[in-house]
């Protein structure tokens, strides 16, 4: 029996559509209609509205002018568009600055902003909070009842820190609470002694500055951690009154691509994750690369909610005005990375923007509608068609993605990574190293969850852990609990160095690990640039793994306790130490990568682990590089989408047997053009396929 679950039941359709903003053109009211007849021939179903409207909701303190958004709203409906409303705390009407400076941030070199952009407010103010709860309840009791209206789209793209006295102030009474009021306790938890920086009244403390104290490591984590506690109580305080208004619409923020703030734990809080993708395509680097990046971060975000769909909130049909290099995307590119974004769990494909700025920062940003105004331009073409086909996926709308495998990346311990003074001056590119144990299982069509280390491990066969310097409580129990029942763990150096609280663990090094991984780490050698060592595998070690890799950057110098070599250092004074060892415990392995090895390891290492340990693939097929498959389910059928990353086309030979969407059996023998995909059927399967 299928399971799909449609996140719109009243729709239940993909959705297809854009950010718009009609108070833009609201003296040349003919745009509006002329924008109606062009969202129908681009097959847009959806358009989001209000997130930047608070100047043209509330032109002065008090004065709400909701007329014009009535309008706009009813010409939407009778076209057939339902519509996602935002709330417009993200960028604050200059009268409310003017009036209340306090509502603007602070610098951490404590100097005030001027009023201006987006995101310049302080999260903490009761008069910004207030206004915002007005504004927010005045639009859920004028719109909160309309049956066209999907979803709440909170601000827009959280981030960002304020240090005014407001924020001091709650900054210390969230150090209280956590350390029930006692100083002393945070003096011990931040190591205060080193240095001479003990702490002897609360009002002492203040958030890390240039200015001040910023070489503290539990200062700096602690005041990250408030900074999202913070960010999520204001966001709270944004959705209580839809909540209170219109419990049955479902709320969501659009999150970043890289932020700093805690975006897991921001999610436990709406109903449904969302995100705006930009890559940067046609680049340096080549194109399947990228699409691997994006990729990545599309499983982050659908991982926060995994039995659910997520959101493809923001994306760009053309080009990104922001970027170093607006590059267009090539023919192709936009309907074959919008359909990436499906394939990794998106129910919807949406645009900043609908129809570009006259003027302003985001006048070039790439747009449906061009300055052109009409729908014959390649770009429009484009939307049109890929509109058409995601009609045709109706089908794969509310279903899921089930992976066996998880890859840890937490938030808090890429802070602390980042901050240590050391080994590595820049910092362990910690963002980099856990995408390097991603990209194997990418390129193979392997489904993966990407996780903190908060979260559950049941249900999964292999869990990866790149770089976990930092353990928090429990974390250590969740693994030894997931290798005794049968999991296999992979750890790699740099791993189990401190706690919580940024405090190296005493006794040997990986820390609480160390039972589990079977080894300790005496020290750890940081290379130069230019400098490499090797890996040697020892002789039918593991089975389909053999010969030398290169290794650079980082080297553990580990002893085994109860673990086996599978291969060893070849040069320098640590020749023939542990390069990679395997323990056996309980039921269960542990794999520790002891070095920085290159791609080619780690790529050679893990498809060895997938025969191991019969990982499920999404399609069972020979292709070249740059050619990618996913799969998702309903739990009857599996949905495998094949796409072609590369400029050329690509011959696939397919080992399995699947149908088009329409039923019609696939050659064995295919040809994906330059850019292009299929979406394909495979029956009597609740996801990957095992035996591929």
């Amino acid at each position: 029996m299928s399971q799909r679950k449609p996140l719109f039941p009243q729709l239940n359709r993909m959705l297809h559509g854009a950010d718009y903003n009609p108070e833009q053109w609201i003296h040349m009211p003919e745009v509006w209609d002329e924008d109606m007849r062009l969202m129908r021939l681009a097959k847009c179903n959806v358009m989001t509205m209000g997130m930047f409207s608070w100047s043209s909701l509330e032109p002065k303190e008090g004065q709400f002018e909701f007329g014009w958004l009535d309008e706009i709203i009813d010409k939407l409906t009778r076209n057939g568009i339902s519509f996602i409303l935002g709330t417009p705390s993200g960028a604050r009407p200059a009268w409310l600055a003017s009036k209340y400076p306090e509502v603007l941030r602070v610098r951490p070199e404590r100097v005030r902003n001027l009023y201006g952009t987006r995101h310049n407010h302080c999260y903490t103010s009761p008069v910004y909070r207030e206004k915002v709860r007005i504004i927010n309840t005045l639009m859920a009791e004028r719109y909160g009842g309309h049956p066209d209206l999907l979803l709440w789209h909170i601000s827009n793209e959280y981030n960002g820190e304020c240090h005014c006295d407001l924020c001091q102030a709650a900054f210390r009474e969230w150090l209280k609470k956590k350390y029930n009021d006692d100083l002393d306790r945070l003096n011990q938890m931040w190591y205060t002694t080193f240095w001479s920086h003990t702490y002897t009244d609360w009002k002492e403390i203040e958030s890390p500055s240039p200015i001040g104290e910023h070489m503290l490591h539990g200062l700096q984590l602690d005041w990250k951690r408030f900074v999202t506690d913070q960010s999520i109580d204001f966001m709270l305080q944004e959705i209580a009154p839809l909540k209170r208004l219109t419990p049955d619409i479902p709320v969501t923020t659009n999150f970043l691509g890289g932020c700093n703030i805690n975006y897991e734990k921001m999610a436990e809080q709406v109903d449904i994750v969302s995100w705006d993708s930009y890559p940067y395509w046609h680049s340096k680097d080549p194109d399947w690369k990228t699409a691997c990046h994006a990729a990545f971060t599309h499983d982050r975000y659908r991982s926060f909610k995994p039995d659910k769909p997520f959101l493809l909130m923001e994306c760009t049909p053309s080009l990104a005005n922001w970027q170093e290099v607006a590059k267009l995307k090539r023919p192709g590119m936009h309907a074959l990375s919008s359909i990436q974004a499906v394939a990794h769990g998106s129910d919807s494909v949406q645009y900043f923007q609908w129809r570009k700025s006259r003027g302003s920062s985001e006048k070039f940003h790439g747009a449906v509608v061009d300055h052109s105004a009409h729908e014959h331009t390649r770009v429009f073409r484009e939307v049109a068609e890929l509109g058409a086909d995601l009609e045709r996926l109706q089908p794969v709308n509310g279903t899921i993605i089930r992976a066996e495998t998880a890859l840890i990346y937490d938030t808090e311990n890429k802070w602390v990574v980042e901050g240590a003074a050391g080994p590595r001056k820049p910092n362990l590119s910690y963002d980099q190293e856990v995408f390097r144990h991603y990209e194997p299982f990418w390129k193979q069509g392997i489904p993966v969850d990407i996780i903190s280390m908060d979260r559950s491990l049941e249900g999964y066969k292999l869990v990866i852990a790149p770089m976990l310097y930092m353990l928090k409580q429990g974390t250590a129990e969740r693994f030894e609990t997931f290798v005794r029942s049968g999991g296999t763990l992979v750890l790699t150096y740099w791993s189990g160095i401190v706690d919580e609280n940024d405090l190296c663990f005493l006794g040997g090094f990986p820390g609480p690990l160390r039972k589990l991984a079977g080894v300790w780490s005496e020290e750890l050698d940081a290379l130069y640039p230019e400098d490499h060592n090797a890996l040697i595998m020892k002789e039918n070690a593991l089975e389909g793994l053999s010969g030398s890799y290169s290794v650079s950057l980082m080297c553990d110098l580990i002893h085994v306790e109860t673990a086996k070599v599978l291969a060893e250092y070849q040069e320098d004074f640590y020749q023939g130490y542990p390069a990679l060892t395997l323990n056996r415990f309980i039921d269960g392995e542990v794999y520790y990568i002891a070095a920085r090895t290159e791609p080619s390891f780690l790529e050679d290492f893990y498809l060895v682990l997938a025969d191991r340990y019969r990982l499920g693939r999404a399609l069972h097929a020979d292709w070249a590089e740059g050619v990618n498959a996913q799969v998702r389910t309903d739990g009857d059928r599996a949905y495998i989408f094949l796409h072609n990353f590369t400029n050329k086309e690509q011959n696939i030979l397919l080992k399995e047997s699947v149908t088009d969407l329409d039923g019609t059996p696939v050659d064995q023998h295919l040809i994906l053009p330059a850019y292009g995909y299929r979406v394909f059927i495979r029956d009597g399967n609740d996801g990957s396929n095992a035996n591929a």
